[in-house]
C-alpha cells in the first residue's frame, strides 16, 4: 500500500491531502449518483483510498500503522463523508471491526490483523443476528469447544462487509444465553475455513447506502483454531462494549461530513435562487434556517472533536462520552437536514435535477448513522444507567483538569491511548460537563464578546436543573421514557460545554478567522443549543442575548461565501475543493 499520507502534518492538512486526492467534486457527485442508482459497490473509490493509505489510520502506530491521534481519523472520515457517505461507511467498517483486536488481541493477533488491514483486506464486525439485533446477550450463533478449537454454527445478519470482508471479528455464544459471560469474540479468516462450512448470504437492498455490502454469513460446522479466540472465553460482550467507545465516537465523522455537504448544497441554492428579484439567502426565514444549520453543525463538530481527543486524555470517561456523542451528532444533523430539505423544496428529493440529486442521497444515507454501533435509544439507555455517577460527579464538581485541557487543545499533540483504561462505567462522570460551573465562575468568559457569557450562564443554569431531574430517575433495567428525554438534554449540555471549552482553548490562536471573530460560531451554537434544551425540557425559551439579532445575517453571509469558494463552513473545518460553476441551478422567477 502506498503511504501517500507519510509526512503530512496532522489537523486540516490531512483533510486537504485527502480532498486533493479525491479529485473534482462535480465528477465525484456524478459518479456517486450513478453508483447509487445502480446499487453498485464503489470499488474504484475503495482502491483509490487504499492506494492513498487511509487504512493506515485504522491501525495504531505501535502496530505499524499511523493511528496515534483519533482527531486525525475523525478529520479524514469527515472529508470522505462530505463527498460520499456510502463510501465512508464501506471503507471505514474495517476500523470498526479491527478495534476489538487492538483492545484484547495477543501479539500474534494484532500483528496479523495489522498486516491484513495495511494490505487492504476489508474486515467485518459480525454482531447482529436476524432475531436479536442489538441484543448481544442472546445470540444464537454458537462456538462449541472442539478438539481442534471451536466449531461455528449459525447466522450473522445483517453485517456490513460480510461478503467482501476477508476477515471477521465475530461474537459467538460459548456459554448460557442471556449471561454477561456467555459470549466470546473470535477472529475469523474466511480463506482458512474449509469449503462448504460457510456461505455468504445475499446482499440486502437498502433505502440508503444502496451500493454497500450489507449482507450476511452462515456457518455450518466451520472449525476455528483455538488461537482465533480474542480475549478470554466469555469476555466477548465486555470487549465489544469497550471497543464501541472508540467506534461510536468516530461515527460522528459520518454526520459531520454529511451535514457539511448538505449545508453547502443548500447555501449555494439559496444564493442563486432568486424570487421576486431577491435571493433566498437575503430573506429572513431562509437565512435563519441556514444560520441554525451552521450553528448546529458547529456544535456537533465541537462535541465530536472533544470526544475524539478524549479517547486519549479522558479515556476512563469514554463510556459516557461515546454514548453521548453517538446519539447527539446524528440527531442534530438529521434535524438540520429536515429544515434544509424544506428550504430546497422539490429539489431535495429529485434524483437528477439539482447537483446530481446529491441532497436526497445524503438524506437517505445519513438515516442509517443513527442505527450504527448501537441506535440512539440504545446509547441513551447506556447514558441513563450512568445518571447516578453523573449526578454525583456534577455535585462534587469532579474534573480531570489536565485531561480536559488536553482534549480541548484541538490540533495539539495527544498522549498515547491506553486501551486498558477503557472502562464499562465512568467512575467520575464527565469532566466536560462538570467543569461548566467552574468555567463560568472563573471569569474566563467575562472579557469575551457581548452575548457569550449570557449564553454560557443560561447553559450552566439548565445543566444544573437537568442534573436535579436526573437524580430523580429510578435506576432500573427499564427506565421510564422521561429518562431518555433527559439523556437527550444531557447530550445538548455536553455539546454546549464542548463549544465553551474549545472556544476558550482556541480563542487566542484563531485570529483573522471570520467564524471566530466576536466568538460568532460559539455564540450561534450556544443560542441554538439553549433553544433546543428549552424545548427538550419544556421550559420557556431563553431570553435573547446581546448581539443575537446580528448572528443570522453574519453566519449566512459567511456560509454562502464558503459554499461557493470552498472555505471552511465550521470553526475547525478545512477548505474543500470549490464546486464547478455548473454544479447547481440559478433559477429566477
Amino acid at each position: 500500500m502506498t503511504r501517500a499520507l507519510a509526512g503530512t502534518a496532522p489537523g486540516p492538512a490531512l483533510e486537504a491531502a485527502l480532498e486533493a486526492a479525491l479529485g473534482d467534486p462535480e465528477q465525484a457527485a456524478r459518479s456517486a449518483a450513478e453508483l447509487d442508482a445502480a446499487e453498485r459497490f464503489p470499488a474504484e473509490l475503495k482502491q483509490l483510498l487504499d492506494t492513498f493509505g487511509l487504512a493506515e489510520y485504522y491501525v495504531p502506530a505501535e502496530h505499524g500503522g499511523s493511528l496515534d491521534d483519533h482527531e486525525h481519523l475523525l478529520r479524514l472520515w469527515r472529508t470522505l463523508a462530505r463527498r460520499d457517505l456510502s463510501a465512508t461507511v464501506a471503507h471505514g467498517k474495517t476500523y470498526l471491526a479491527a478495534a476489538p483486536v487492538w483492545i484484547a488481541g495477543t501479539a500474534e493477533q494484532t500483528a496479523g490483523t495489522a498486516a491484513a488491514v495495511l494490505a487492504g483486506t476489508p474486515m467485518a464486525w459480525a454482531l447482529s443476528e436476524p432475531d436479536h439485533g442489538a441484543d448481544l446477550l442472546n445470540g444464537d450463533l454458537t462456538a462449541t469447544a472442539h478438539a481442534d478449537g471451536y466449531r461455528l454454527d449459525g447466522v450473522k445478519w445483517p453485517v456490513n462487509n460480510a461478503t467482501r470482508g476477508g476477515r471477521l471479528t465475530l461474537l459467538a455464544r460459548t456459554g448460557a444465553p442471556g449471561s454477561g459471560r456467555g459470549h466470546s469474540l473470535f477472529l475469523v479468516d474466511k480463506s482458512a475455513l474449509a469449503p462448504g462450512t460457510w456461505r455468504a448470504l445475499p446482499k440486502v437492498r437498502t433505502h440508503g447506502i444502496r451500493g454497500i455490502d450489507i449482507s450476511g454469513i452462515e456457518f455450518t460446522g466451520a472449525i476455528l483454531p483455538g488461537s482465533a479466540l480474542l480475549g478470554p472465553e466469555g469476555s466477548g460482550v465486555e470487549t465489544v462494549l469497550r471497543a464501541l467507545q472508540l467506534t461510536r465516537t468516530m461515527c460522528a465523522a459520518l454526520s459531520l461530513g454529511a451535514g457539511e455537504h448538505a449545508l453547502r448544497i443548500v447555501a449555494r441554492f439559496a444564493a442563486h435562487r432568486v424570487i421576486q428579484r431577491k435571493p433566498l439567502a437575503d430573506r429572513a426565514h431562509p437565512a435563519s434556517v441556514l444560520a441554525r444549520g451552521a450553528a448546529l453543525l458547529g456544535a456537533a463538530e465541537a462535541a465530536a472533536l472533544l470526544a475524539a481527543r478524549s479517547i486519549h486524555s479522558l479515556t476512563g470517561e469514554q463510556s459516557v462520552t461515546a454514548a453521548t456523542v453517538k446519539a447527539l451528532a446524528p440527531t442534530l444533523v438529521d434535524s438540520m437536514l429536515g429544515e434544509l430539505a424544506e428550504l430546497l423544496g422539490a429539489r431535495s428529493f429529485l434524483t437528477d435535477v439539482h447537483e446530481h440529486g446529491a441532497f436526497q442521497k445524503i438524506e437517505r444515507d445519513h438515516q442509517v448513522v443513527a442505527v450504527f454501533d448501537g441506535s440512539t435509544p440504545v446509547n441513551r439507555a447506556a447514558l441513563v444507567q450512568q445518571f447516578p455517577r453523573l449526578v454525583r460527579g456534577h455535585a462534587a464538581r469532579t474534573v480531570d483538569t489536565a485531561g480536559l485541557a488536553e482534549a480541548a487543545a484541538v490540533g495539539e499533540h495527544l498522549r498515547a491511548l491506553e486501551p486498558g483504561a477503557l472502562t464499562l462505567l465512568s467512575r467520575h462522570g464527565s469532566s466536560a460537563v462538570q467543569a461548566l460551573p467552574g468555567l463560568i465562575s472563573s471569569g474566563a468568559l467575562a472579557d469575551g464578546p457581548p452575548g457569550l457569557a449570557e449564553h454560557a450562564a443560561a447553559l450552566e443554569a439548565t445543566t444544573r436543573r437537568l442534573h436535579t431531574l436526573m437524580a430523580e430517575v429510578p435506576l432500573s433495567a427499564r427506565p421510564p421514557m422521561a429518562a431518555y428525554e433527559l439523556a437527550a438534554g444531557y447530550e445538548l449540555c455536553y455539546a454546549g460545554a464542548a463549544c465553551l471549552h474549545l472556544w476558550t482553548a482556541g480563542r487566542d490562536r484563531r485570529h483573522g478567522e471570520p467564524l471566530w471573530e466576536d466568538a460568532l460560531w460559539a455564540r450561534a451554537a450556544l443560542r441554538a443549543l439553549n433553544t433546543r434544551l428549552a424545548a427538550q425540557l419544556r421550559t420557556p425559551p431563553p431570553e435573547p442575548a446581546p448581539g443575537d439579532d446580528r448572528i443570522d445575517a453574519r453566519l449566512t453571509r459567511l456560509l454562502v461565501e464558503a459554499a461557493t469558494t470552498g472555505a471552511p463552513v465550521t470553526p475547525f473545518g478545512a477548505p474543500t475543493t470549490a464546486p464547478s460553476p455548473g454544479g447547481g441551478t440559478a433559477d429566477e422567477r
